[in-house]
């Protein structure tokens, strides 16, 4: 299998010395995950913020989390190589090797095993995802429930099972917290000792995970399997893991742990698996050791307002309904759910420099929001709320899932869609449009069973998928014309008493908008039609690069936007407002030389 393109990270040799590790992470690619908005770059960051020197991501019945991980660094690294990364790429990827330079990240599953019990295993970082997926299927999981991250997914290996072919595929095998629910040690069962015996005692199980291990006296876990009782004759070494399903631990909950608040420490000649799994294989239990380390939380709101405003995140100082704040974050709900979802933040401007004002009571904030849903919105949005902290002021971050029953409208009759960093009411099209999309999803649920793409890896393979159809013609000559998939294109103009009358193709969507007027027009479309009505492009004077041309480019801080030509059919089309996410691989070739000419 090919090993080309993995996460790597340091394996450095050196004097032996304790080292950190949290080996049960979970990422978005959980389906129960509580930070669905967060990034993998961030789960890095966090780790390192805890100190870290390893970390494992152990989704739920798949490695949809890696995997998405390894298509991150394998696009921007191609990227690079192409010499087609924006700033913004490239200092993402600086940071991806920055983190992964000073850790060893891991990959790995939590297995759900017959009657329910959670089992971890745990690879070399370049062990191909395909043999764990096929790992995977070998022990029943479903194959389309195999990027569900779901924990439940029936039916499956026995225990037994999934310890011998974890390790006969060369992992770390973990009972998962098993002294607690969905654990092998089976506490609170009034049956199954000889069960439990074989559980706890199997030769190809490596190690326990328990939340007791810091605890004293003799009714702890790993007192228990000191190997001092004549039944359970085989001492377990116990570690412990923070099973997180977030960034941070929960303030309101302080059973819900984040990234490395539960710690083993390991004592290792090298920062590598091998060194690693040859102290879970040895009966020197003196080489871990619980570690509770401190470090202060990233702040993942200023991390927000850094990116600033973007079709999923949006930024309020106030939720106050004198000024029409709190209807603007209505609107941004509505938006967000008719749109691609996304985040709104509450208690903080865009502008990162600017003072946090904050959320006075963030429950009644909350409640008030949770009312408002309720009463004035039909059908009412998924919609998760919760508060974090940042520069010491409560902050409440509304996370609102792309919406299933479109359209979504508030009182009844007004509709709202995102664009890029606005959000607008919907024209007429645009809400035919929003009902059409929802017959096809509609559809598509009851027709299709295909696995579905885990959200966090979604944009990733669906760039991935559209550049490798334009990129690679039949004839294997150069990359075919397409348009661009982001900016606006002027279809169609009509003169009606005096006025003019245009249709408006939105790139991004697909949509168009019919009878848009210079006055009725959106930002974007405004710009477009003022181009087309003033200074419309003249076929003769454009400056053609065989079927393709660059009319303009504009830029503002690190926003650039192009308009672009092509001819396809004796037919010319321009498109106005392009932005980098919408150019593919013939583009970014033309602006490239373009540039390079420059």
């Amino acid at each position: 299998m090919s090993r080309t393109g993995k996460v790597k990270s340091q394996a450095g040799s050196g004097n032996r010395q304790w080292r950190r590790m949290d080996l049960h992470l979970h990422t978005p690619g959980s389906s129960d995950y509580e930070d669905p908005q967060a990034s993998l770059l961030d789960v890095l960051r966090q780790a390192e913020l805890r100190g870290l020197d390893i970390i494992a991501f152990t989704d739920h019945n798949t490695v949809a989390g890696y995997a998405t991980l390894q298509k991150t660094l394998e696009q921007l690294t191609l990227l690079e190589k192409l010499q087609r990364i924006e700033p913004e790429e490239q200092r993402r990827l600086d940071e991806y090797r920055r983190l992964l330079a000073k850790m060893l990240v891991l990959p790995g599953f939590e297995f759900t095993a017959t009657f329910g019990f959670h089992i971890m295993g745990i690879f070399p970082p370049a062990t191909d995802v395909a043999f764990l997926e096929h790992l995977l299927l070998s022990l029943n999981v479903p194959r389309n429930l195999i990027n569900q991250g779901s924990a439940t997914v029936g039916a499956t290996s026995d225990v037994l099972t999934a310890y011998r072919l974890i390790n006969n595929a060369g992992g770390i095998v973990i009972a998962a917290h098993a002294n607690s629910g969905n654990g092998v040690v089976m506490r609170g069962f009034d049956f199954g000792g000889q069960t439990r015996i074989a559980y706890t005692q199997d030769p190809n199980l490596h190690a326990l995970e328990v939340t007791d291990l810091e605890k004293r006296g003799r009714y702890s876990t790993r007192r228990f399997f000191d190997g001092s009782k004549p039944e359970y004759p085989r001492p377990m070494r116990c570690i412990q893991g923070s099973d997180a399903h977030r960034l941070v631990r929960d303030p309101d909950n302080a059973r819900h742990l984040g990234i490395g608040d539960r710690v083993t420490e390991v004592f290792l000649s090298e920062l590598s698996f091998e060194a690693l799994k040859a102290v879970f294989e040895n009966n020197d239990f003196s080489l871990t050791r619980p570690y509770r380390g401190k470090a202060q939380p990233i702040d993942f709101v200023q991390a927000a307002r850094e990116e600033g405003e973007s079709i999923v995140q949006s930024f309020h100082t106030s939720m106050s309904k004198r000024g029409g704040h709190f209807n603007r974050i209505l609107e941004d709900i509505c938006a967000m759910a008719n749109t691609n979802g996304g985040t709104i933040y509450i208690g903080v401007s865009s502008t990162p420099k600017e003072s946090a004002v904050g959320v006075r009571n963030p429950n009644q904030a909350i409640e008030q929001i949770q009312t408002a849903i309720s009463r004035r919105f039909s059908p009412q949005p998924e919609v998760a709320m919760d508060r974090l902290t940042t520069q010491g002021v409560n902050v409440l971050r509304v996370t609102v899932q792309p919406g299933h029953d479109l359209p979504y409208a508030i009182d009844d009759s007004r509709f709202y869609v995102r664009d890029e960093t606005e959000t607008n009411m919907a024209v007429r099209d645009e809400i035919v449009r929003l009902v059409e999309r929802s017959e096809r999803l509609n559809s598509v649920t009851t027709a299709s069973f295909a696995p579905p793409t885990p959200p966090a890896a979604r944009s990733i393979l669906a760039a991935e998928d559209a550049d490798a159809l334009e990129a690679s013609p039949p004839s294997g000559g150069p990359p075919q014309v397409n348009p661009p998939s982001t900016g606006v294109e002027i279809v169609e103009s009509k003169v009606r008493n005096g006025t003019i009358y245009h249709t408006v193709h939105d790139l991004r969507n697909g949509n168009r908008i019919q009878d848009v007027t210079r006055s009725s027009a959106r930002k974007l479309w405004h710009y477009a039609i003022t181009q087309v009505e003033d200074n419309p492009p003249r076929p003769e004077s454009i400056n053609w690069h065989g079927d393709m041309a660059v009319l303009n480019k504009r830029q503002r801080d690190k926003h650039v936007w192009y308009d672009l030509a092509m001819r396809s059919d004796g037919e010319v089309r321009v498109f106005y407002g392009v932005t980098d996410s919408g150019l593919n691989e013939a583009w970014l070739q033309l602006i490239e030389k373009m540039d390079t000419v420059r």
